[in-house]
């Protein structure tokens, strides 16, 4: 649950045992990869990045991401991935663009997502995840700029 985000803000690639498979391109839908029947993953390469972190608000219980955000930037882009959020990661490309004027967590307070595409059941409505994205956005690059991993 925590893992795509990951891959996604990092611009991963997944690395078969028949092909190299984008970040972009590998999250089909819900529990749905692109991997074709006995495809194996080997590895996965990250580029490296300058700063990066993940923050989450976990179920109580399960501790799956209710909503979890991962931010990276390099010296030339940002990625923002959302996980638990909605039926499968996404990246806010909203974010990503007001990061890329200003990394820092004042750059993104005043964005909202859109609730309409997000998850409700009984942990969270569409609309606290919605704000969650928010909260646990700025809680990110707050610790990618204070203690993230560089590198």
């Amino acid at each position: 649950a925590d893992y795509p985000a990951a891959l996604l803000a990092l611009k991963g690639r997944v690395i078969t045992n028949k092909r190299c498979i984008s970040a972009e391109d590998f999250f089909v839908d819900m529990f749905e990869t692109a991997l074709e029947q006995g495809e194996i993953i080997i590895r996965i390469d990250f580029p490296i990045t300058g700063f990066s972190a993940y923050a989450k608000f976990p179920n109580p219980i399960s501790r799956y991401a209710i909503v979890g955000v991962f931010v990276s930037k390099t010296s030339d882009e940002v990625q923002l991935a959302v996980t638990g959020a909605g039926h499968m990661v996404f990246r806010a490309l909203d974010f990503e663009k007001a990061l890329r004027k200003d990394f820092s967590s004042n750059a993104i307070k005043n964005i909202a997502i859109s609730a309409d595409n997000l998850n409700t059941d009984i942990h969270a409505s569409n609309k606290y995840r919605a704000h969650l994205i928010n909260v646990m956005a700025k809680r990110a690059v707050e610790d990618a700029v204070n203690n993230g991993t560089t590198g």
